[in-house]
């Protein structure tokens, strides 16, 4: 794959990660200005503005990462059924137990019965 195409599928993981990083280097520039000097007065102008910016850079890494994710299972889900509806055409999905039974079966109806889930509610 291509370096330019691998970027532009990849940005939002590339910026969450630039983020990352960014963040991490503010905290450790706000934690050495405030353990540079004793005086609460000095420190609160670090605590603010490399505190509150770095746990905001990387709170955004972390959202942006995790919509990432998101988007990718999407598309693997979308795949999976685009895969099912063209090898068997299957107009709905059910789920739950088979009529006999078993785990998985198709039944008469062109439908596609699934196992339930365990944990799901």
């Amino acid at each position: 794959m291509d370096i330019v195409t691998r970027v532009r599928s990849q940005w939002d993981r590339l910026i969450a990660a630039a983020a990352a990083v960014a963040g991490a280097v503010v905290l450790v520039i706000g934690w050495r200005g405030v353990s540079g000097t004793a005086y609460v007065a000095e420190q609160v102008p670090y605590v603010i503005s490399a505190g509150l910016g770095g746990l905001f850079l990387l709170g955004f890494s972390s959202a942006l990462w995790l919509s990432a994710d998101l988007r990718d299972e999407w598309r693997k889900l979308d795949r999976i059924e685009r895969a099912i509806r063209a090898v068997g055409g299957y107009g709905a999905v059910e789920v739950g137990a088979a009529p006999d039974g078993r785990d998985r079966t198709v039944d008469h109806d062109r439908t596609l019965v699934l196992p339930p889930v365990e944990g799901a509610s």
